[in-house]
């Protein structure tokens, strides 16, 4: 915020598992009044949190202005010996629970695609994170118990079928242009602004990948509105399938594997990590079958049996207080 802006109030507002979200009302140095959504953050993925969403949002803004709330300001301020990190964007009142238009919708997140990495490189330039888990996560046997027959699932799908799968889009003369992705894009972090009328996204976590990296979410057990097929077939009318076209189904699964991953890892005990394992199973054994493996079970995969698990968020109930003492952060 500009220095001399005055906070009048600063009240807790929307759910977080990872943070303490809250609405700020200002009056600006010129004396207009001004709304902010504050979201504070310790801990492990902190910094990449706040950081990452002020780089992401700013990013993203400057390929489709709008799509989502405008970054302020990120940074960090020291309570009670820790430090706190913090992410400061424009507020909006938005309806939650709408489905997004699905024309102008997949128009805009294909808009977005259409940003480029400015090195050409895949990557971006700060962490970033899906939930409070960074972009790149390791498997954690302490956190989620030993598992051997996943660890033999997940050689097999980094030394044979990514190598297969995801090598077909760069042989033959193809290519891949590192695309901007929102990174975290599902139902909860899709809002339709209240004052507009113009749906709005959040929570960016972004990277410049293969833009089909970023429906991998839709086909997850948390879908409920983008697991509609209109949806992708609306942003392909922008954006055409990869070649091989074939195999975009199986690309998508691929994708899927990641959120489940982080899922399973933000959430020990959760059925993600199983979804995940027989994701990988399917793919084993149709681009590198190795007879020690398991069998895919199609009684678990949901793009077979339609299940569907609802995401409940629960407010983060230990940072209650972290947004004391913000009237002196600028």
């Amino acid at each position: 915020m500009l220095p001399g802006t005055k906070v009048v109030s600063a009240e807790a507002y929307g759910t977080s598992n990872w943070a303490k979200t809250a609405k700020l009302s200002v009056v600006l140095p010129d004396g207009k009044r001004k709304r902010f959504f504050l979201k504070c953050a310790q801990g492990k993925g902190a910094r990449a949190l706040a950081e990452g969403e002020y780089h992401s949002a700013s990013a993203i803004n400057a390929v489709v202005p709008g799509l989502v709330p405008s970054p302020a300001g990120w940074g960090e301020y020291g309570m009670d010996g820790s430090q706190v990190y913090f992410f400061l964007g424009d507020f909006h009142d938005m309806e939650l629970s709408a489905p997004p238009e699905p024309v102008d919708f997949t128009a805009r997140i294909a808009e977005m695609h259409r940003g480029t990495s400015p090195n050409g490189m895949f990557g971006f330039p700060v962490p970033t994170v899906i939930g409070v888990m960074e972009h790149v996560i390791k498997y954690d046997n302490e956190t989620n118990g030993p598992w051997p027959e996943y660890d033999a699932a997940c050689r097999q799908l980094i030394e044979v079928v990514i190598l297969r799968l995801l090598g077909a889009l760069q042989s033959d003369g193809r290519d891949i242009v590192p695309a901007l992705v929102h990174g975290d894009l599902w139902e909860q972090n899709v809002g339709i602004a209240m004052e507009t009328g113009n749906t709005i996204v959040f929570d960016p976590g972004c990277t410049y990948a293969h833009n089909e990296m970023e429906f991998g979410t839709w086909r997850c057990s948390w879908a409920f509105h983008f697991n509609s097929p209109t949806y992708m077939r609306l942003y392909q009318q922008h954006i055409q399938p990869s070649e091989p076209v074939e195999e975009w189904d199986d690309r998508n699964r691929l994708y899927s594997i990641h959120p489940y991953l982080t899922d399973s890892a933000g959430h020990p005990g959760s059925m993600s990590r199983q979804l995940a394992y027989n994701e990988m199973l399917y793919l084993c054994e149709k681009y590198g079958p190795l007879e020690s493996l398991e069998q895919y079970d199609p009684e678990k995969d949901i793009s077979v049996t339609g299940a569907y698990t609802p995401f409940v968020i629960n407010q983060l109930d230990e940072n209650r207080d972290r947004i004391q003492g913000i009237e002196a952060v600028r």
